[in-house]
C-alpha cells in the first residue's frame, strides 16, 4: 500500500465526521473494521441497500454519524421496534441494528426477545461492554458477578444474563458470540448474516469490555485485555457445553445457531394473502 492510498474502510466512512469520539483504545473501532472488512470481501462498494438503526450508548454512535449510510438514531432501548417498522415497509433493504447491552438487554430487552421470537428479518449486533459505559460505568444486566462498578463498589452481587445463550431457545435463525479478540471469526459472522443467511433474525454478540470503566479499572491496557481474552474465550462446538464452560469463568464463543427458515416477512406475506382470500 502506498503512502497516499487510503485504507479500504474509508470508502464506508463519512470523512467530515472523523475522528470518532470514542475513548483511546476503545474496541468499537475493531468492530467497525471487522464489519468494513466483511463488506470489502463481499464486494460491497456502497451501502445504498442498507439502513442502520441504533439507540443510545457508546456503541450506538458507530453507525450514526460515522458510517456512510442511511441511519436512524432512536430513543434509548427502541432501536429494534424502529428497525422492525423499516423492514416491514421496505423489505428490500438490509436493516442492521447496532447497540449496547444497556440499550438492547435492559430497557430494550423485551423488544430483543420478541424480535427473536418472531424471527424478524433484521440483523442485530450487540456490543456487550459489560457496563453502562456512556453514563460512567454503572452495573448492567451483563456485568459479571463480582465485578466492581460505579454502583457496585464491593463487587456485583447479581449473576449476569447470558444473552446469546438465551436467544438460542427462540425462533431466531442465527445466534453467534465472539470476543473482541476473535477478529477473523467476527468478520466471517458479519459475512454470514449479510450474504449467506439473508432472512430471519440474525444476532451477533460482541464481547467488548469498556476500555474506560472495565479495562482501565482492572489496571490493563486494551492490548493486554485482548491477550487476556485470547485465553478466556473458548470455542464451543456443542451448545450443551456452554454452561459448563461458563462455570469455569471462561467465555463460550462461536456460532451457536444457524438456520435458514422463513423469517417474519415471508410469514406476514402469507398471512396477508390468506386475509385477501
Amino acid at each position: 500500500m502506498s503512502m497516499i492510498e487510503k485504507h479500504y474502510s474509508r470508502k464506508y466512512l463519512r470523512e467530515e465526521c472523523l475522528p470518532t469520539p470514542f475513548c483511546p483504545g476503545c474496541f468499537n473501532g475493531i468492530i467497525m473494521n471487522a464489519m468494513f472488512k466483511a463488506f470489502e470481501e463481499l464486494g460491497i462498494e456502497d451501502l445504498k441497500k442498507f439502513v442502520f438503526v441504533s439507540g443510545i450508548g457508546c456503541s450506538s454512535w458507530i453507525p450514526n454519524p460515522f458510517i456512510k449510510v442511511d441511519s436512524i438514531h432512536t430513543l434509548h432501548g427502541r432501536a429494534i421496534p424502529v428497525a422492525t417498522g423499516i423492514k416491514l415497509v421496505r423489505p428490500d433493504l438490509e436493516v442492521i441494528v447496532i447497540a449496547g447491552d444497556g440499550d438492547l438487554v435492559s430497557i430494550g430487552g423485551n423488544h430483543l426477545l420478541h424480535a427473536a421470537r418472531r424471527n424478524m428479518d433484521i440483523v442485530v449486533v450487540l456490543v456487550n461492554n459489560l457496563v453502562y459505559a456512556m453514563t460512567r460505568g454503572q452495573v448492567a444486566p451483563t456485568t459479571p458477578i463480582g465485578m466492581k462498578t460505579a454502583t457496585t463498589p464491593y463487587g456485583n452481587p447479581e449473576p449476569p444474563l447470558d444473552v446469546a445463550y438465551t436467544l438460542i431457545s427462540t425462533n431466531a435463525n442465527y445466534v453467534a458470540r465472539w470476543c473482541i479478540s476473535n477478529f477473523n471469526q467476527l468478520k466471517e459472522s458479519f459475512k454470514d448474516v449479510i450474504s449467506r443467511i439473508k432472512r430471519g433474525f440474525r444476532f451477533i454478540e460482541v464481547y467488548a469490555p469498556c476500555i474506560t470503566y472495565v479495562v482501565r479499572y482492572e489496571g490493563l491496557t486494551s492490548g493486554q485485555k485482548i491477550r487476556e481474552l485470547w485465553t478466556k474465550c473458548r470455542y464451543v462446538e456443542r451448545v450443551e457445553d456452554i454452561p459448563k464452560i461458563r462455570s469455569k469463568g471462561l467465555i463460550p464463543v462461536g456460532v451457536f445457531k444457524c438456520e435458514d427458515k422463513p423469517g417474519y416477512i415471508d410469514l406476514y406475506r402469507e398471512y396477508v394473502a390468506r386475509a385477501k382470500q
